[in-house]
């Protein structure tokens, strides 16, 4: 009896032990598994919280580039006064901020109670023209706020889309048509509500409609499908 038993139970460690090995073989990179990695993360105070921490490179970038790149980050504010993000730099490279439809933007206010998604479709967007970075690496980041408060983070550095144009941040780097957005500024500010918000200065109206920029984006849209 303790034979046959003994006989069993090296046979299912056998067969696990072979699952296990032909799932490896399908590759366990974030890309393979369709899970994001663990990003960078940091508190100022104890209201604000920066989640998800990521500099966007351009397409299938790999190793050292120095080229555009976005930051891509979600703030969050649990105090009950807003709070205004005034800049952003990738090591001593300075971001500028526009809205989902490109409109300049002098900062971008997360409102009491509430998160702003900076990155992506339909976000405003934090560009650098011009940054050092390794790709698969990380690249100091600090993140300055109106109150003079900053924060530094090590940012995880990821392509836009890897090999076969698929990637966990595709659609979230620098793009040729994203340096043609600006250009829809022109359209933004036929639309009197949108520019209003563009004109960040009337900084709580820039990241209220940040979080309702998309349906600003797609009103620029219409004047320059005209």
């Amino acid at each position: 009896m303790s034979r046959s038993l003994r006989r069993g139970s090296i046979a299912a460690i056998a067969a696990i032990a072979i699952a296990s090995l032909s799932s490896c073989a399908a590759g366990n990179t974030p890309d393979t598994l369709q899970i994001k990695p663990d990003n960078a993360a940091a508190t100022l105070g104890t209201n604000l919280r920066l989640n998800n921490i990521v500099v966007v490179t351009g397409e299938s970038a790999t190793g050292d580039y120095t080229g555009p790149a976005n930051v891509v980050v979600n703030i969050s504010n649990t105090a009950t006064t807003p709070a205004e993000l005034q800049s952003i730099a990738i090591g001593s490279s300075p971001a500028t901020f526009t809205d989902a439809a490109g409109g300049p933007l002098s900062g971008i206010v997360i409102p009491a109670g509430g998160a702003v998604a900076i990155g992506g479709p339909g976000n405003p967007s934090a560009s650098v023209s011009s940054a050092s970075v390794h790709v698969g690496g990380f690249a100091p980041t600090t993140f300055t706020f109106k109150d003079g408060q900053k924060v530094d983070a090590q940012a995880g550095v990821s392509p836009d889309a890897g090999e076969a144009g698929r990637g966990l941040y595709k659609g979230f780097g620098p793009t040729p048509s994203a340096s043609a957005t600006p250009g829809k500024t022109a359209s933004p500010s036929a639309g009197a509500p949108t520019p209003g918000a563009t004109t960040a200065p009337a900084t709580p109206g820039a990241p209220t409609t940040g979080a309702a920029v998309p349906a600003g984006a797609t009103t620029p849209a219409v004047p320059a499908a005209h």
